[in-house]
């Protein structure tokens, strides 16, 4: 038995009145105190850079099917006129896709820096459907004569510029994909030369 009993009131009492009792005497904090500026505040603070592209980031992005089909549009003619740029500078990074590449650039170079009979086809088809359609024997018979000569010439030409060029593009890039490179030359060497795209960055009888 204790030398002093206690009382009833203080073995019963309920802990949420003491819980209440101690909460009562927490000191208070104001919430409208400044922060310190040396103070953690639960996460790293951004970089200037990286809180400037997150800005960037949601401008630029689209909130309504209109006004992204309109994006869509703007950026489709910006890169339209950086290929048109690409195709009088030969800037290799707009090309088209059938433009890019070491290969194609040796191909168009290759046919760029010679004189090239199918360039010329054009300007001789006129001619010779002007002296066709003339009501005089002798003349249409010089103009059938002169296309077989022409065709004959183009196709001669055509050979021997698909061989030499075989040959150089083996050489040159043993490793490099070539499929379709005679063919993409073959048909650039049809151009006038004025007329071609991209625009020749060689003059003639200078090697690539």
């Amino acid at each position: 038995m204790p030398p002093y009993p206690l009382p009833l009131g203080f073995v019963f009492r309920s802990r949420a009145k003491d819980e209440k009792a101690h909460a009562d005497k927490a000191p208070v904090t104001d919430s409208t105190q400044p922060r310190d500026p040396q103070a953690p505040k639960g996460r790293p603070t951004p970089k200037r850079s990286e809180a400037q592209s997150q800005r960037r980031s949601v401008a630029n992005t689209p909130t309504t099917r209109k006004e992204a089909a309109k994006r869509q549009r703007d950026d489709r003619r910006t890169q339209m006129a950086k290929q048109r740029e690409a195709l009088a500078s030969g800037d290799e990074r707009y090309l088209p896709a059938r433009d890019k590449g070491p290969v194609r650039k040796f191909a168009r170079d290759f046919i760029d820096s010679r004189f090239c009979i199918a360039e010329f086809f054009l300007p001789l088809a006129v001619i010779i459907l002007v002296l066709s359609m003339v009501q005089i024997a002798q003349l249409q018979n010089v103009a059938l004569l002169l296309w077989l000569f022409v065709i004959v010439m183009i196709v001669v030409d055509s050979i021997g510029i698909a061989i030499r060029m075989k040959k150089q593009l083996n050489a040159r890039y043993p490793d490099e994909p070539k499929r379709g490179a005679v063919a993409y030359a073959l048909m650039r060497s049809l151009q006038m030369r004025r007329l071609r795209l991209p625009k020749p960055q060689v003059k003639r009888g200078e090697r690539p």
